[in-house]
């Protein structure tokens, strides 16, 4: 029997400590929607500017690149995995680089995922480039691809339009980098802002939908999920991580903490129009319950 390392009083947000690998056979569950920040094996003893000082890009032995086929053969074995645990119209959102981008897209067509996205998030506040060799680093690549060729998915058009002024929401996203209010709890090494994960969240989940992520890091996907009236499971094998995770999901638990954050979300025309646009939302006809075994 899997035993979660916290679930929260609300059940809307679960985590479990260890190996995806090794725990998602386990999980008898299907998601709505998937998000995946895999290792982007960058750990390579080189060095960075962050905050104006001089930093290494190692993150730690999980992001250590021993060449290409152990990058595809580890992709391509959480890939199959997660796509086991996914509803037949569910979507996966995978985050990258130059660096693992290209194995992922490979491996979701060899896995019959149909990519229907490449969305380009564009820092608007990036670290310059410490080697002044190459153009600054200012963009990351994420694919959302639905599990099935033919089965339609879910996506909140009109939303996505409303939130660019009334037109077609493009495939290239300026939203910035983390905020120090988004590191309250300490922050992880690769931390993703709460804007970009809860955009894409909303363009394709419904209300109280189950999203999944296997390497949750500290739980930016749950802690997006839960603001936004979704709910949550994530893996990840380090308890350092893991508590973060949980302080971050206890201090959006006080509502007037969770009202300001999504005030403080960018990429909305204004401060109330997440809050409307949630009271607006018609509750799920039917709300499954998180089964891990």
């Amino acid at each position: 029997m899997l035993k979660p390392y916290y679930k929260s009083t609300d059940k809307k947000f679960c985590l479990l400590k260890g190996d995806s690998m090794e725990l998602l056979p386990k999980i008898n569950h299907k998601f709505d929607m998937v998000f995946a920040d895999p290792p982007y094996f960058l750990s390579n003893n080189g060095l960075s500017i962050q905050s104006g000082k001089i930093v290494s890009v190692n993150k730690g032995k999980w992001d250590k690149s021993l060449g290409t086929e152990h990058i595809n053969k580890f992709n391509r074995q959480w890939l199959s995995l997660v796509r086991e645990k996914m509803k037949e119209d569910a979507t996966i959102w995978i985050s990258g680089t130059m660096h693992n981008i290209f194995s992922v897209g490979q491996l979701l067509t060899e896995l019959d995922f149909k990519i229907l996205n490449i969305v380009t998030w564009q820092k608007s506040n990036p670290p310059p480039n410490f080697s002044c060799r190459y153009f600054t680093h200012s963009t990351e690549q994420i694919i959302w691809a639905r599990k099935n060729e033919k089965t339609p998915h879910y996506f909140n058009y009109e939303l996505m339009k409303q939130l660019n002024g009334d037109k077609q929401m493009k495939d290239v996203w300026k939203l910035p980098a983390i905020a120090p209010w988004e590191k309250s709890c300490t922050k992880h090494p690769t931390q993703k802002p709460l804007s970009v994960l809860t955009r894409l969240i909303l363009a394709s989940t419904k209300p109280n939908a189950w999203i999944l992520d296997p390497f949750a890091g500290s739980s930016t996907t749950g802690i997006a999920a839960n603001l936004s009236n979704r709910r949550f499971l994530g893996i990840d094998q380090e308890q350092e991580y893991l508590e973060i995770s949980k302080n971050r999901k206890l201090e959006i638990e006080n509502p007037k903490i969770a009202s300001k954050y999504r005030q403080k979300l960018q990429g909305f025309n204004n401060q109330k129009e997440l809050d409307l646009f949630l009271a607006k939302e018609p509750e799920a006809e039917y709300v499954s319950e998180l089964t891990l075994n």
